[in-house]
């Protein structure tokens, strides 16, 4: 089934789904690259673990009840919260901070023969955003690789959570974000940000200096996927997405769904 927008579909952030997206979308942007960097070059899937503690805003990490049939995605509230009024000893079932680990995938670009590390490309996960070790392990990582001369893609596509570090001050916020940061160029680096309506943009890979950069059209290779899984079947459009939308944009998107 073709997706429903012309960029990035909001239902599709949802935390509950995002893992499988995730992973997804990572093969698939590595599907599109190899043949274009091919034969100098080839891209690797590489992955991370590490043990994350539950952090206060837990719906980043751990998502909603899902219910396994075609469009039902509910969420269980949270339960209301009471103070005792008189003194007495109340037994209560509650839940403890359990460290669980988190595997997260990311592609390198590397030379044929020697296997020089070039670029790394990085698809955002609520956990990077989120406070919490996530994060900490993320950017620990990203700040070593921006001491050096790899280059760096990033990808952001989630509303939801704080953006990445910059070393200046945004004229503009936008809910998504792709960085570009060459090695050469450091710390002068290229950021593409765009709205809910606006489509993907296609990005340029940096590769070593003198070589031609091959040009990677994100949007086409999401909605692809988008297609291909069929994606369409674990949303329930008549939700709202997780996070929800400002106004304009909810109504926008109610438009689009009406019209399709």
């Amino acid at each position: 089934m073709r997706p429903r927008f012309p960029g990035m579909d909001p239902w599709l952030e949802h935390p509950g789904l995002w893992p499988d997206l995730h992973n997804a979308l990572i093969s698939a942007i590595r599907e599109d690259l190899a043949a274009k960097v091919a034969p100098r070059y080839f891209v690797g899937i590489e992955q991370r673990t590490y043990v994350a503690t539950p952090v206060e805003d837990i719906a980043m990490i751990r998502p909603d009840v899902l219910v396994g049939r075609t469009g039902s995605r509910k969420r269980i509230s949270k339960p209301e919260r009471r103070t005792a009024a008189g003194v007495g000893v109340i037994e209560m079932d509650v839940e403890v901070p359990v460290p669980q680990p988190v595997e997260e995938w990311f592609l390198e670009i590397r030379t044929v023969g020697e296997k020089r590390l070039v670029t790394v490309i990085e698809v955002l996960s609520p956990t990077n955003k989120t406070k919490g070790d996530g994060r900490e392990e993320y950017i620990g990582k990203r700040e070593n690789i921006l001491k050096t001369r790899t280059n760096l893609v990033e990808i952001d596509l989630l509303r939801a959570g704080r953006p990445m570090p910059l070393g200046s001050a945004l004229p503009v916020e936008t809910p998504y974000r792709i960085l570009i940061s060459r090695g050469a160029l450091r710390p002068r680096a290229k950021l593409l940000g765009f709205g809910v309506r606006d489509e993907i943009p296609t990005l340029p890979i940096p590769l070593l200096p003198d070589d031609p950069e091959p040009t990677l059209n994100l949007g086409a290779v999401l909605h692809a996927l988008y297609d291909r899984a069929r994606f369409d079947l674990q949303l329930d459009y008549k939700e709202p997405p997780v996070p929800p939308l400002d106004p304009d944009n909810a109504a926008w998107t109610r438009d689009i769904l009406a019209s399709g």
